[in-house]
């Protein structure tokens, strides 16, 4: 009975301390909208994959009162599909749990928050070439020091610019495709006047 106790006691323990993270989710309507964000692309722009670039800054808001990022140790920052880019694709939906999140996917940088260095901190990002095509904006979130979610900000997607993602067929294909579909159609009107020329003969 003793070493059942003891089996049992372990196992209890073990499942609390396995079920404890579970309570440490973080919902984006808890966390304040203290930073401000902007990303260099105008609405509507069109970026292409692996070819293009944009610029992201961000800074603490200047709705928030001095020294409310001093817990704030990096910044993460990542590419969000907007909702119109959401719509029918579940694999892509936004959800208030950021562990079960779908919409921003795409990581950009996570770096130092650099408020402290006495300006806003700001990236240069090459838009990877596996980003697909659709329409995007970018948020940013303030992480403390345990790698937590603890503030945001974004341009939203009243702001969005598409990306055109690489479909992965070169434009010499196309145009060989294209030159070799009208040689079709003339070999075959040559052969089909031949024909006719022989019957009428």
């Amino acid at each position: 009975m003793g070493r059942r106790g003891v089996a049992l006691a372990l196992l209890l323990l073990l499942g609390a301390c396995l079920t404890s993270p579970a309570a440490a989710a973080v919902h984006l309507s808890t966390l304040p909208k203290a930073l401000a964000v902007t990303a260099s692309p105008r609405r509507g722009q069109v970026l292409h994959s692996g070819v293009d670039s944009l610029t992201v800054t961000w800074s603490l808001n200047t709705s928030e009162p001095a020294g409310a990022d001093a817990a704030y140790k990096d910044v993460k920052v990542s590419l969000c599909f907007a909702p119109e880019s959401q719509k029918d694709r579940g694999w892509r939906k936004s959800d208030d749990d950021l562990s079960k999140d779908k919409a921003c996917q795409f990581k950009v940088t996570q770096q130092a928050y650099a408020a402290a260095a006495g300006g806003p901190g700001s990236f240069q990002y090459t838009v990877a070439r596996d980003i697909p095509s659709g329409s995007y904006y970018v948020r940013a979130y303030a992480l403390d020091a345990s790698g937590t979610q603890v503030a945001y900000g974004q341009t939203g997607p009243d702001a969005a610019f598409s990306i055109v993602g690489i479909t992965g067929i070169h434009a010499s294909i196309k145009i060989a495709a294209s030159v070799f579909s009208a040689f079709s159609v003339v070999t075959l009107a040559f052969f089909f006047v031949i024909e006719n020329r022989k019957k009428n003969k």
